[in-house]
């Protein structure tokens, strides 16, 4: 796929808002614009999640979730990229669910309610997956940004429910999680990557930046 011209909406959370990036200019979104030359407009809000919540959040914008907002992009792409569900497993009290589920409020029925959205909204569009990227403290529960785990599952189980989704709904994912070499298991790599173990830094961010074009130009 020759992405030059071409116009893409990311939906996502802060990652894609362009979070600890140095300047937005550099956040991935930015990054995917200047290398392609594609039109890229970013979907991106801090703190929010794909699935809805029980329980009101403290900060109101958190509570925009993906189900939520997706219909309110603009209505022209020729790509659309989902980048979430870390947050999902990061805080919020919308359960995992099964499979089987069909609403916003579990993660799973979330999942199949924005893809089915998606490709109702754009039947000619690309429109691809962005898996969660590593985290501080996934393993072990103990990160200041992984509250979660020990109730609703680890953050495997969302990529996993993310990885089973897409496939029915017959989507590319771009595994972010296991292929971009950016992990935040010990002090040195979480430093490399990442500003805050969750937050990719400059570096992080072209990462990610290269990986997307790489993944849609061999489309």
């Amino acid at each position: 796929m020759n992405l030059k011209g071409l116009k893409i909406n990311f939906l996502g959370d802060s990652i894609t808002q362009g979070g600890c990036s140095s300047k937005l200019s550099l956040c991935y979104v930015a990054q995917v614009a200047e290398i392609s030359g594609a039109i890229c407009r970013n979907y991106g809000i801090g703190g929010t999640r794909i699935a809805a919540q029980k329980v009101s959040s403290s900060c109101a914008y958190h509570d925009l979730d993906f189900c939520y907002r997706y219909s309110m992009m603009s209505k022209d792409a020729d790509v659309v990229a989902v980048f979430g569900g870390t947050n999902d497993y990061g805080h919020g009290d919308a359960p995992v669910g099964s499979f089987e589920d069909r609403t916003p409020e579990t993660f799973y029925g979330a999942l199949h309610y924005l893809y089915s959205g998606l490709k109702e909204m754009y039947p000619k569009a690309t429109i691809f997956v962005m898996l969660p990227l590593h985290r501080e403290g996934e393993d072990n529960d103990m990160g200041e940004y992984s509250r979660k785990g020990k109730v609703y599952g680890d953050l495997k189980t969302y990529i996993k429910a993310i990885c089973e989704v897409a496939e029915y709904h017959d989507l590319p994912v771009l595994d972010l999680y296991n292929e971009s070499g950016m992990t935040a298991d010990t002090e040195e790599n979480s430093k490399k990557y990442f500003d805050d173990g969750l937050h990719p830094n400059d570096l992080g961010h072209r990462i990610i930046a290269e990986m997307v074009v790489d993944f849609l130009e061999k489309m």
